[in-house]
């Protein structure tokens, strides 16, 4: 095929052409009232607690703080201080791990050319779930959070690292063998973590547990600190891969023609993708579907252009993870849902709409 002709079947198979033009929706739009939701949801998080704060406050609050003295201060004597020690770390870190997987997940779901794809795929969560493991147990007392989260996010590299190291061979990667590497990794990874479960005494197993369930109670401003670099390298890096990834849709073929390293954007995809799931998991624990999910709805609305879809789907996951924290903090009087628990239960039936109305109205993925 002529460099000519590749171009014109480039123009015809763009990905951003995909969905049809009349059910699209501009990404300006979208990105915008992602954004103001974002902004809504987070002061509502702050606002609700043992302790409920006025939305007006907790805005007064930011505005004081920021060195703009707009609308009033919390009224009571320690409210301003359990803003902002409390709620709002807890609020950012939200943020930041639901943006981080839903990046995560359109990178994944790109360089795999599989919209099924998702983290567990390449086996961060269950290497993070072990190396957290292997701390709760082998530290016993001395386990701290922080050891923990350390042990949690190296477990997420190193396991991300091992299936792309044993998937490769001369010098290439094959998605089909990724995937099938990533499958016997995470089953090793699992028998791993049973065994720690099963020889762990009653506390680290409930401790092992509970991290596995998810939950952001360990939200500090120390993890944030943490955590937004790693998720913003991550971030820049993915968006700096989305034309590549626009040219990979076409096919190896046809993107290797066109100068694309195939290669090359399939390493750093899944190295982006491992930095950015093992930061978010390391002080949650597992958390799962917001990766899956989140592209795909973003991919039905604006198409599966990267240029677009990336940033949405990092504003998208900060909305899903926030409004995910709500309910599970307010759907029970007096008691907190897990995290992780929440967003399988919500996200399996609406990952099966999702399925259903796409085979119904477009007849499947393209």
């Amino acid at each position: 095929m002529t460099l000519s002709g590749l171009k014109r079947r480039r123009r015809r198979a763009d990905p951003s052409a995909v969905v049809p033009a009349r059910r699209r929706v501009p990404p300006l739009v979208v990105l915008s009232v992602s954004v103001a939701l974002l902004v809504v949801l987070a002061l509502f998080a702050a606002s609700i607690g043992q302790y409920s704060i006025p939305i007006s406050e907790v805005f007064g609050s930011i505005m004081h703080r920021i060195g703009f003295g707009i609308g009033p201060m919390p009224a009571g004597e320690f409210a301003d201080e359990a803003l902002w020690q409390a709620r709002f770390p807890r609020v950012v870190l939200a943020m930041l791990v639901g943006a981080a997987l839903g990046c995560a997940g359109a990178v994944l779901q790109g360089v795999f050319a599989n919209p099924l794809a998702e983290a567990g795929v390449i086996g961060v969560a269950s290497g993070a779930a072990v190396g957290a493991a292997s701390v709760i147990i082998l530290g016993g007392a001395f386990s701290s959070n922080w050891l923990v989260a350390g042990a949690a996010f190296l477990g997420g590299l190193g396991t991300t690292v091992l299936v792309y190291a044993l998937a490769r061979a001369n010098g290439r990667t094959e998605v089909v063998t990724v995937i099938l590497t990533g499958v016997a990794v995470n089953a090793l990874a699992g028998g791993l973590l049973a065994y720690l479960t099963f020889a762990a005494g009653p506390a680290a197993r409930e401790q092992i547990v509970f991290w596995q369930l998810g939950s952001l109670n360990g939200a500090t401003w120390s993890a944030i600190g943490v955590v937004l670099p790693l998720m913003a390298v991550g971030v820049v890096g993915a968006q700096l891969l989305a034309r590549k990834l626009d040219l990979l849709a076409l096919g190896e073929g046809p993107a290797r023609h066109l100068g694309v390293d195939v290669e090359s954007v399939r390493r750093w995809a899944v190295l982006v993708v491992g930095v950015l799931v093992a930061a978010g998991v390391a002080f949650t624990g597992i958390i799962a579907f917001v990766g899956l999910i989140v592209p795909h709805a973003f991919r039905m609305l604006i198409g599966p252009g990267h240029r677009a879809l990336i940033p949405a789907s990092t504003i998208g996951g900060a909305v899903v993870l926030l409004a995910a924290d709500i309910g599970a903090r307010t759907l029970v009087s007096n008691a907190e849902l897990p995290l992780g628990m929440l967003t399988s239960i919500v996200g399996g039936p609406f990952f099966f709409w999702l399925l259903y109305r796409t085979r119904r109205t477009q007849g499947g993925w393209s």
